[in-house]
């Protein structure tokens, strides 16, 4: 039996995927082997003992503290694609209210009154007349799961798309639609996009990506979009620029204190992934995930430790999470020396990697605990 423990709610469906063998719980002073989330901000919890895997349900994971789960060989999943569609539609509402004065134009029609609102619609329409985004340049920044979804879009709309990621998969290079441009130096994207979206994980490098020199390489009169996360642009550097004209309309899904009512700031409420369909794609692969290594020791879509899965012969089998150091491998299966290792696979992943090992019998707690002793293993589990 294993104790899930939900810190957001998670989409029903994706939660009866787990089966009869789990608990779920919303008690977080609870022992549990796993925790499916979703926005919930988990620095100041305290991990309990018991906890082997974090599923979050959706792309971002700034919300769970990594680097401390690595180091207790906790692992960390998230659903990259589940909710990219969403977003992705998302994105072109958002280019389309930037060019079209949609929201001043509804805000304003809802104030006419009396039987001649019709004409006073015709009388004032123009002063929310706006341009078309079709023959427009849209700059793609991070050619991921979504922002290939929004490139293609894009060019399904009639625009001109440039796409910048330098760590472009083949994978999603496949998937790019061919009349997308891709370029190995940014500063052509900023310089030649009336519109620049920014799908990229905020980390330190990321961090304030769009800042005051970038922003100066920008056609005057651009827009920004940015429904990936809120400190991937200056926001001090972006109310400059609005102020003086030279962005047009910054529009972003993570309003805070310093972007909600901001003049040209366009600020919704963190919508990106709000989608019926977008939150049970991400609740099921979230718990397919943690079911899959929980079960089985199989790691697929960890932001943590390496992708690591072994075809399952019903027999043995430990995984072992380490340090990814030099002979490892040999220090393990000199301790299984009288056990008999059918198959094997190990992956690294940075400091850190991960070992599955089936055997033709079950390995015992002793021999678990003389792998523990190794001072690179973190974290040993015997699957059966």
């Amino acid at each position: 039996m294993y104790n899930i423990l939900t810190l957001n709610k998670i989409a029903a469906c994706g939660l009866e995927r787990l089966g009869d063998n789990y608990t779920v719980t919303d008690d977080v002073s609870a022992d549990v082997d796993g925790i499916i989330l979703r926005s919930y901000k988990m620095h100041d919890m305290e991990l309990p003992a018991s906890l082997k895997a974090i599923a979050r349900a959706g792309a971002g994971t700034n919300n769970i503290p990594i680097d401390k789960c690595t180091e207790k060989g906790i692992v960390v999943f998230n659903t990259p694609g589940a909710n990219a569609n969403a977003v992705k539609e998302l994105v072109i509402a958002g280019m389309l209210i930037a060019s079209r004065d949609i929201i001043g134009g509804n805000i304003w029609a809802n104030t006419l009154t009396g039987d001649d609102a019709a004409k006073q619609v015709e009388k004032g329409k123009s002063n929310f007349a706006g341009c078309e985004i079709k023959g427009k340049t849209l700059g793609v920044i991070g050619l991921g799961a979504i922002g290939i979804l929004v490139a293609n879009a894009a060019v399904g709309l009639g625009m001109e798309v440039i796409g910048y990621d330098p760590y472009l998969s083949v994978g999603n290079a496949l998937q790019l639609n061919r009349h997308v441009k891709c370029v190995s130096d940014p500063a052509e994207v900023y310089k030649e996009s009336d519109y620049i979206t920014i799908h990229v994980p905020l980390l330190e490098s990321t961090q304030n990506t769009i800042n005051k020199d970038t922003i100066a390489m920008m056609k005057d009169g651009a827009v920004v979009l940015n429904f990936a996360r809120g400190g991937l642009v200056n926001n001090d550097d972006m109310k400059e620029a609005l102020a003086s004209g030279k962005i047009k309309k910054y529009v972003v899904d993570f309003p805070d204190a310093e972007t909600i009512n901001q003049p040209g700031i366009i600020a919704i409420p963190h919508l990106g992934a709000s989608t019926e369909e977008s939150e049970d794609n991400c609740a099921k692969m979230a718990a397919d995930e943690i079911k899959d290594f929980l079960e089985n020791g199989n790691i697929t879509n960890s932001v943590n430790f390496p992708n690591c899965s072994l075809p399952d012969d019903k027999l043995g089998r430990i995984t072992v999470i380490h340090k990814n150091f030099p002979n490892v491998i040999a220090k393990f299966t000199d301790i299984l020396k009288d056990v008999n290792i059918a198959d094997m696979i190990n992956k690294s992943k940075g400091d850190y990697a991960y070992t599955i090992m089936n055997t033709d019998h079950t390995v015992s707690e002793e021999t678990a605990k003389q792998l523990e002793a190794l001072d690179s293993v973190v974290a040993v589990r015997i699957i059966r």
